[in-house]
């Protein structure tokens, strides 16, 4: 029987338990386990048209349960479908299934043409990578600033064990992707988990943008896996000027944060990294 304490609970829906069969030498025993889930999320979006009000569904992520608002929030601002916080006038979660609604301002102005899933930033799309590049060019709010911050070898060496520690759900499962910003004196602003990297960064950015902070422009982000083409986007389209990840860069993702004047980090641990653009920023 639930107890009424038990009721009021919270569920947490980041981890699903099951039952694994674990295998140490000769020795075959089942044990309890947890994993991170994984749920279809769909994004939709409600805005003005000739007076009228429209609905529209953008996009189906797979995602971990959690943030949704913010991980709503985050990928119309890196998706370039909108440009500012203050264009979203409300965002709800459906109370059956996993959909959000992100209802805009009535003088939002939207490109019709993003409404239609024509999306460039899959790292497997098979878009050629001048098309590619040359689209997130047109497209990006906010210009970095030339050698600007400057942060220490030091505090990059320092923030994977920082984001480590503060994985609790990683800490739980091993099965997560995570994003984090820091300031220039290494310390952890805001933390997003997630089974998908992108989410993880959309979900990042999407929680500043709705608390109204603009930290991105004076900080460094830290990725738990490599940086592909696609967070270097979202990060350009948020005004990230420092990108380090623990995992490699693809050749797209230096080319585009070469492009646009961002430092980008790769392989980063706790008495090493490389830069490949952009090392004007670390001192």
């Amino acid at each position: 029987m639930i107890s009424h304490s038990d009721e009021n609970m919270p569920i947490d829906r980041s981890v699903s338990p099951v039952t694994v069969t674990r295998i140490c030498g000769v020795t075959t025993q089942p044990e309890a386990d947890l994993l991170a889930t994984e749920e279809p999320l769909e994004i939709r979006i409600i805005y003005h048209l000739e007076g009228r009000r429209k609905q529209q569904p953008i996009s189906v992520t797979m995602r971990t349960p959690g943030e949704d608002e913010s991980l709503a929030a985050g990928f119309l601002l890196t998706e370039g479908i909108i440009q500012r916080a203050d264009q979203i006038e409300a965002i709800h979660a459906c109370r059956h299934g996993n959909v959000i609604r992100v209802r805009l301002q009535a003088d939002a102005t939207i490109d019709l043409s993003k409404l239609q899933r024509h999306f460039y930033t899959s790292s497997s799309c098979g878009v050629c990578g001048k098309s590619s590049i040359d689209a997130v060019q047109t497209i990006i709010p906010y210009p970095l600033i030339s050698q600007y911050p400057v942060v220490e070898s030091e505090v990059v060496r320092q923030a994977p064990q920082r984001l480590r520690i503060a994985q609790a759900v990683f800490e739980r499962t091993g099965g997560l992707h995570a994003c984090a910003l820091f300031n220039t004196s290494g310390q952890l602003l805001r933390m997003s988990e997630d089974v998908g990297r992108h989410n993880a960064m959309d979900k990042l950015i999407g929680g500043e943008l709705r608390a109204g902070a603009e930290r991105f422009r004076d900080s460094m982000v830290l990725v738990s896996g490599r940086a592909s083409f696609e967070l270097v986007q979202k990060a350009l389209m948020a005004g990230i000027p420092i990108l380090a990840a623990i995992g490699a860069p693809s050749s797209l993702a230096v080319q585009l944060a070469a492009q646009h004047d961002m430092t980008l980090i790769g392989f980063v641990r706790a008495d090493r990294f490389n830069i490949y653009c952009g090392d004007e920023r670390i001192c």
